[in-house]
């Protein structure tokens, strides 16, 4: 080579680290064909075409075959589920997912890795990975700083093994429980549901993984509780309950991508609508990253909403509304659309806006240096230095993974136990002298009964029953043996989940009448499309517990013996009589590996409970909300925004310490419209024991005009409590938070009386302080997410 042809081979631009993101992604679409630039907008689903159950929508209707080796020469954007797929161990699915990338990247031009995805809506969805509890005990804690701490080490984990971006968290508002994936939501209001989620995002983001919000938006709003029925909802309930979370979120987590709704919202199908996709989330939220397909969404635009009539069709509407990437694999954004575009059938500048955001989060990612390395932090790698791991083997590195840790064991548990609500207790709790107990229940002995749908085992485990579980999950029977070593302990299911059988009743009552205290185990099994009681596409027809549970509740209580109900559901039930005539009702909502330990610490005592109650307890099985605005004829006191007469409202749970609470306080009588006042209380331990309150701030109006909700949650605060201590608690709540949305779907604070009222739950409004608000009405901008500030003062 002579030094003249020498000086001519440079770095191309796209590569210089030193150049703006902007400028590096603008000259690499520059030199990209069309193929090229669609090939980086899809994901591929290698071995999702394998013999067995979906574990997505139409997954067997949808997903076609895909030669690799024809495609990869024009590069690939995604890998979808290299590890939630089938079981694998971990190393060597770290391996795997190695090799994979490096072969991705000697097939195109321009070197370019795959963004690889998975599923972490209750810890990172592999085998042999920890499991947290699902969404909803998230919700359960009230307490955003350890869910954040989970979501950081769900994020590590995931980057250990080289994965870059986790399909959570859902913030999906759930208003009605019928729906099958309550359990992944994570409450009925929006307030806690954006709290909480904002954190998990803040943890799994400081790991390096990108989060995705799901699912923008209305989701949980469909008709009849049902699973893609569509949304009919006005501008004020969309702007007071179903947006707030996502924006939240959006403006306060970083928070780098966003995933499409299933469902249709009044008539448009999310998937092809700009006015969410584009207008408000990028133009008026400034959203920058990326947002993709919820699983064959885009194609359900031509087989479900039939708005489309080819697969180009339904490309081009997607790609003009804002998504910018199929997933999970290629179905319309493949060879058709390229000579559609080419031919100037459909638009290449929306091609190139998708393409150029994939390409600045590649970029972000140190994806397109020139010295990004596949090797994974797990085989010594860093996913961004010129780091090698050699000719490793399968064999030699099985086994060097270890994603469930005792530090991710000892964090699950602690969410577990904070995430127990306590709903009743008449004295029975905790059990300090019983010596016969009789566990019943068709819960009691099943080890998935702590788990989510999304959770390895119940999501893919139960397809390769020749598998191990790959994680410890002991069962209710197992911990109570464990946590009363002197008892004697029996045991009758009496009846199946889902079966209908009451042949065992006559069992069960047998173990009971022996026994001092009955422990009835009931609730959920987590499935798929039908093959659960709980989770996507598992809704119920009302909130009856599933099969013959409700009548073997009944036997119990019947028969005279004290009973505790310990629920392990996914979503709330009517109790019938429970909660008048139960001696205790623990509340769980599969509160992952360590459930059933917290479970039974709360029961002797170990564990003092602090859950508060994410979602109401309705009374009547068959009462659900039409509105989020409380009945008129309910109006007479302090009720729930969604059940009129709940037998357990939003925000309830009891403990063994004695919390006083007394001196509420104001810092002034009136704020102007733009202003600020400060709001008090002082709240005590007068018991022996340490523990934790809950302390709710709501606007508090029992005579709420039509347009704005009776309750609604502002702030809260998780204080720990020990014996004998007494704090002070303020908040400082501007003014935007008493905005009411108008007609037009603008949030607006007017001048008036408010009402701030400091409550156990939505239903038990401790005490009010009253502020007028002076000035003139002002607009806040759309549905500005605002936080009032918390402070805790001790010593006083």
């Amino acid at each position: 080579m002579t030094l003249e042809q020498h000086s001519t081979i440079r770095t191309p631009s796209w590569r210089e680290t030193a150049r703006p993101v902007a400028e590096r992604v603008d000259a690499l679409i520059a030199e990209m064909t069309v193929t090229e630039k669609i090939a980086q907008l899809y994901g591929v689903w290698v071995g999702a075409s394998a013999d067995g159950e979906d574990v997505a929508p139409h997954q067997h209707d949808m997903n076609d075959e895909v030669d690799l080796d024809a495609l990869l020469p024009a590069g690939l954007g995604q890998l979808t589920r290299p590890f939630g797929t089938a079981p694998v161990d971990p190393a060597v699915g770290a391996l795997s997912l190695m090799r994979a990338q490096q072969r991705i990247m000697a097939a195109n031009r321009f070197g370019i890795p795959a963004l690889a995805h998975e599923e972490c809506l209750a810890g990172f969805a592999t085998w042999g990975a920890t499991a947290y509890p699902v969404p909803l005990s998230w919700g359960a804690t009230f307490d955003p700083a350890l869910v954040r701490e989970m979501g950081g080490r769900i994020g590590a984990d995931m980057r250990a093994v080289g994965v870059h971006q986790g399909l959570a968290p859902v913030l999906d508002v759930v208003r009605d429980a019928r729906w099958g994936r309550v359990e992944e939501t994570i409450g009925e209001d929006p307030y806690l549901v954006g709290t909480v989620a904002t954190a998990y995002i803040q943890g799994v983001e400081s790991a390096g993984v990108i989060a995705t919000l799901k699912h923008f938006v209305g989701y949980s709003a469909s008709k009849g509780g049902r699973n893609l029925a569509p949304v009919s909802v006005g501008p004020r309930e969309l702007a007071d309950v179903l947006l707030p979370p996502f924006e939240m979120a959006l403006r306060e987590s970083g928070v780098r991508s966003v995933m499409n709704s299933y469902t249709d919202l009044d008539g448009i199908p999310t998937a092809a609508d700009p006015r969410l996709l584009t207008e408000l989330l990028r133009e008026t939220w400034g959203f920058d990253g990326t947002v993709v397909a919820d699983y064959f969404s885009i194609a359900f635009l031509r087989e479900l909403h039939g708005i489309a009539e080819t697969w180009t069709d339904a490309a081009a509407a997607a790609l003009a509304a804002g998504i910018d990437v199929e997933l999970p694999t290629v179905k319309t954004f493949g060879t058709d659309l390229v000579r559609a575009v080419e031919e100037g059938r459909v638009d290449e500048a929306l091609v190139d806006r998708a393409l150029g955001r994939v390409l600045r989060q590649k970029a972000g990612l140190g994806m397109l240096d020139a010295d990004w390395s596949p090797v994974p932090a797990a085989f010594g790698g860093s996913d961004a230095g010129g780091s090698s791991a050699g000719d490793i083997s399968a064999d030699a590195v099985r086994g060097r993974v270890d994603l469930d840790p005792p530090e991710n064991r000892a964090l699950a548990r602690r969410i577990a136990e904070q995430a127990i609500v306590l709903l009743r207790n008449d004295g029975v709790l905790p059990l300090t002298r019983a010596t016969r107990i009789a566990v019943v229940g068709p819960v009691a002995d099943d080890p998935y009964a702590v788990l989510g749908c999304y959770s390895f085992p119940s999501h893919v485990g139960v397809r390769h029953p020749e598998v191990p579980l790959g994680i410890e999950l002991p069962t209710l029977r197992d911990a109570l043996a464990t946590e009363f070593p002197h008892a004697e302990i029996a045991f009758a299911a009496g009846t199946t989940i889902d079966g209908g059988e009451t042949e065992g009743f006559a069992e069960a009552l047998d173990v009971a009448s022996s026994a001092d205290v009955v422990v009835l185990a009931l609730g959920d099994r987590a499935g798929l499309f039908g093959r659960g009681t709980s989770g996507e596409g598992c809704d119920a027809a009302d909130l009856t517990l599933p099969g013959s549970q409700q009548q073997l509740l009944d036997a119990m209580l019947q028969a005279g013996v004290p009973t505790i109900v310990t629920m392990l559901a996914g979503r709330p039930y009517a109790l019938g009589s429970a909660p008048e005539r139960a001696s205790a009702i623990v509340q769980t909502f599969f509160a992952g590996e360590e459930g059933t330990g917290a479970i039974a610490g709360v029961l002797s005592g170990r564990v003092n409970p602090s859950g508060r109650l994410p979602v109401s307890i309705p009374r009547d099985p068959g009462a659900q909300p039409s509105t989020y605005l409380a009945s008129t004829l309910a109006r007479g006191g302090d009720v729930s925004n969604i059940d009129p007469a709940p037998a357990y409202a939003f925000g309830h749970g009891l403990g063994y310490a004695l919390s006083v609470w007394s001196d509420a306080a104001s810092s002034a009588p009136e704020m102007p419209a733009d202003g600020a006042v400060t709001v008090s209380i002082h709240v005590g331990n007068a018991g022996e024991r340490a523990g934790a309150e809950v302390v709710q701030l709501y606007l508090h109006d029992p005579v709420a005009s039509v347009v704005r909700p009776v309750q609604r949650l502002i702030a809260y605060a998780r204080v720990p409590l020990e014996p004998g201590e007494r704090v002070r608690v303020s908040f400082e709540v501007p003014a935007d938070l008493a905005a009411f949305t108008g007609a037009d779907g603008r949030r607006i604070v007017e001048p008036g009386e408010l009402v701030l009222g400091f409550g156990r739950s939505s239903a038990d409004i401790v005490a009010t302080r009253s502020v007028r608000i002076t000035g003139e009405p002002r607009v806040v901008d759309h549905t500005r997410a605002l936080h009032a500030e918390v402070t805790v003062t001790r010593g006083r």
